[in-house]
């Protein structure tokens, strides 16, 4: 299926990380948070949105990876290709360091008061480690969006989707697949929204009869990442009993610092 059934959770590893997934019910992940009519006829996209999800990438680029991008421009590569490096230079769970990737408020959960924050910093702890602790961060807080959408669903999602620019990394899509005990399937192009944009043009224009048979066409899957039992055991540990738990603890002083520095309006 290409994505077209609610047990198919599709990722956007775009400026903003989002998962969603297509079903025939109304959902809203979060109460007052409607989802978006589906082009598919009579469905709807339930979303949750990390807000400034790879940006963060574009962000840790900027400010932490100047030896990188200059590396890069001799070799000749891409500089995410050097930061994939970074990450596989540290054990997964980034040596206890956890980020909270809410560098931009939200509107109801995280509130408008959020903010990111990172914790468990120990004098082992370099920017290889803070790189990873994005990655991880981003994936925490997408699986924690897909249990809201498996919560007001009933339907359990039982492969991933992965898509958009930050997809291109095979570090980060190993770590998404640790993350969610699933497997994480990347289609044989990122700029899936185009893709789906000549779908539905290929659909309007009767150059396929239906959606169903449009999708079976024009879509692959390319790679497929499957998740490491370890990794995914101390992956689950550190979901459930620290980052579950960060949100909760930090929020009374976010609203604090909102207080006392103005910042954020």
């Amino acid at each position: 299926s290409g994505g077209l059934t609610p047990e198919v959770g599709c990722m956007s590893y775009g400026t903003t990380a989002t998962i969603n997934t297509t079903s025939k019910r109304y959902l809203e992940p979060v109460r007052m948070m409607p989802p978006y009519p589906s082009a598919l006829p009579g469905h709807y996209s339930t979303e949750v949105m990390i807000y400034r999800g790879f940006w963060m990438v574009s962000w840790f680029k900027r400010e932490f990876g100047l030896r990188e991008q200059k590396l890069a421009e001799q070799k000749g590569v891409e500089p995410e290709v050097l930061f994939d490096e970074l990450v596989r230079a540290v054990p997964a769970g980034s040596m206890g360091l956890m980020l909270q990737p809410y560098w931009s408020p939200g509107v109801r959960q995280p509130g408008p008061e959020a903010k990111g924050s990172i914790i468990g910093f120990g004098d082992v702890h370099t920017r290889s480690h803070i790189y990873r602790a994005i990655l991880e961060g981003l994936a925490y807080a997408l699986r924690e969006g897909k249990e809201r959408i498996e919560k007001r669903s009933g339907v359990p999602i039982r492969r991933l989707r992965v898509a958009g620019g930050g997809s291109q990394s095979d570090a980060a899509m190993q770590l998404t697949a640790d993350v969610f005990g699933l497997p994480a399937e990347r289609p044989h192009t990122y700029e899936t929204s185009g893709l789906g944009a000549a779908i539905d043009a290929a659909v309007g224009l009767g150059l396929h009869p239906n959606f169903e048979t449009a999708v079976n066409a024009m879509t692959r899957v390319g790679d497929v990442f499957h998740p490491q039992a370890d990794t995914q055991k101390l992956y689950e540990r550190l979901y459930r009993e620290v980052y579950l738990k960060m949100y909760p603890q930090l929020q009374p002083l976010y609203r604090k610092i909102r207080d006392i520095t103005g910042y954020p309006d």
